[in-house]
Parts: structure tokens; C-alpha cells; sequence
């Protein structure tokens, strides 16, 4: 007995440590795959699932965390689109982890892809068919999945017609860089923007605050009506709360403003807030500087 048992013993113990390797080497390599950006479907959106598929743990809110940017070519940051239009899409993450990525799609009233998708220079597109309809992803690359990138960028092409309301869903994976699928937090958010004949607030109307930033020329541009004369300052603060610089500006006239403030040389690309004085009120908006 002991001649056959002692053979039986040895089979069940390299089996048990071939199985135990196995699964440990399917979890070792859930996380790596994502190194290259996820496969399509992946951003929370109706139908979809999220990164928490892949990755333990739960999916918490990417509203303070997902800083999404959408600039025309003028570099005006937009909340309302033109049908036909293309537009640059900037995607921060306010904590830029050391080991990071994303995937955002964009999704009219009926859950179908709104407009479409080009890469640029550090991102990537993937697909899925989701409820019948095919959607684009925009996701990292195994190059811009570090800290080093502080701002994914791709464009997208508005849809020919106006769809009304279309949104962004985005999720982002804040990684803890251990190698294996624990560990990491996915974060979500929702980024809507209407049709530029949609009607707008009452204080939307009067103030008509844009900021935005244009690349050829170096500057931000801040355009703004008003019913005053009134002295006029600009604050830069980045991601961080931290006050990178500020400058007196002219004073603002009656009517329709339009300032082109020249944006120093020393101050790094990246995702900031311009805090924008007109006398006594303050306005804000996100802006995306890319030397």
C-alpha cells in the first residue's frame, strides 16, 4: 500500500502546486494587459462594465479626480458643441499617480457612439459592440500610463447633426504599480455638453465667460461681457491649489471684452485653473497650457 500511495501523493501535490501557479500567474497578469490600455468597454457607461473588472476593488467618484477639457481650435475650453465641429480633448487626473491610465467614450440620449474619435500622440483607440452599436474608446498607451504624462490628448469630431446632449463617461485608474490587480482605484465621472443652439441660464447670458488657451500664440484668451467699467486680474493656480502666477490686466469696457494675456515661458504644460477679477466678481475655468 505504501508503494502506491506514496506515487498518488506526489501527483496530488504537483498538481495542487501547478493549479496554485497557474492562478497566480492569471492574477499576476490581469494587471500588466491593462498596461497598453484596457479592451473597449470599460468606462462605466450604460451596458458597460468598468475597471473594476479587472481591477479589485470599488469604482468611487472621478468628479475632483477626472478633469476633462474639451478646446476648440482656437483653444477655447467649450460646454456647448458645434455639430460638424472638431475639438481637442484634454483628460487629467488632479493626483497624476506614478502608475495611472484611463478610458472615455462618448454616448448621445440613446447610448450610441456621438461623433468619433482620433488618436493623438498619447493615446490609442480600442472598440466594442455594446447593445448592438459599436462605441470608440479613447485609452492610454503603454508609453503615457506613468506620471511623466500629465495630460492625455485626442481629438474628437463632433457629430454632423446636432444629438442634443452628449456625454463624456470617463474612468481612470489611480494604480499603485505592485504588478498584480489589487490595490488600484478606478475613478468615474460623467461630462455633458449640449448643442451650441441649446438654451442657456440667464447668467450664462450676461457674463459670457470663456477662457481658453492658444497654443501658436502662447496666450490665454479670456473673452467676457460686462455692464461696467470695471479693473480687471487673472490668477493661474495649479491642480494643487497652489498659485503658479497672476497679472493686472486692462479695464474691462461696456459690452463684449476679449483679453490675450502672453502666458510665461516657465510655466510647465499641464492642466490649470485661471481665476479671472472683474472688480469685485470672480470667475473660473479650467484650461489645458501646451507649449
Amino acid at each position: 500500500m505504501k508503494k502506491v500511495l506514496v506515487p498518488i501523493s506526489i501527483i496530488a501535490l504537483t498538481f495542487g502546486m501547478l493549479s496554485f501557479r497557474t492562478t497566480h500567474l492569471s492574477g499576476f497578469q490581469a494587471a500588466p494587459q491593462d498596461n497598453n490600455g484596457p479592451a473597449g468597454g470599460k468606462t462605466g457607461a450604460p451596458g458597460e462594465q468598468n475597471c473594476t473588472s479587472c481591477h479589485s476593488g470599488t469604482a468611487q467618484s472621478g468628479t475632483n479626480e477626472n478633469l476633462l477639457v474639451i478646446n476648440d481650435d482656437l483653444g477655447f475650453g467649450i460646454t456647448q458643441y458645434t455639430p460638424g465641429a472638431t475639438y481637442t480633448v484634454n483628460l487629467t487626473m488632479a493626483s497624476n499617480p506614478a502608475k495611472k491610465g484611463f478610458q472615455v467614450t462618448a454616448l448621445n440620449g440613446a447610448n450610441a457612439m456621438a461623433g468619433n474619435f482620433v488618436a493623438g500622440a498619447n493615446t490609442q483607440l480600442k472598440t466594442a459592440t455594446i447593445s448592438g452599436g459599436q462605441r470608440k474608446y479613447a485609452t492610454h498607451k503603454n508609453t503615457s500610463n506613468t506620471a511623466a504624462t500629465t495630460t492625455w490628448n485626442w481629438t474628437w469630431q463632433a457629430p454632423a447633426t446636432s444629438e442634443g446632449a452628449i456625454t463624456f463617461y470617463v474612468a481612470t485608474n489611480k494604480a499603485n504599480n505592485n504588478n498584480n490587480d489589487n490595490g488600484d482605484v478606478i475613478y468615474l465621472s460623467q461630462h455633458i455638453f449640449v448643442n451650441d443652439d441649446a438654451s442657456v441660464n440667464e447668467a450664462q447670458v450676461e457674463n459670457n465667460f470663456t477662457a481658453g488657451y492658444a497654443p501658436g500664440k502662447e496666450e490665454i484668451v479670456i473673452s467676457f461681457s460686462t455692464l461696467s467699467i470695471a479693473p480687471t486680474s487673472l490668477n493661474l493656480v495649479d491642480l494643487q491649489g497652489k498659485s503658479v502666477w497672476s497679472k493686472k490686466l486692462e479695464h474691462a469696457t461696456v459690452g463684449q471684452n476679449k483679453e490675450f494675456v502672453a502666458v510665461p515661458k516657465h510655466i510647465p504644460n499641464g492642466m490649470y485653473v485661471v481665476h479671472f477679477f472683474l472688480g469685485n466678481k470672480a470667475y473660473s475655468a479650467p484650461i489645458s497650457i501646451q507649449h
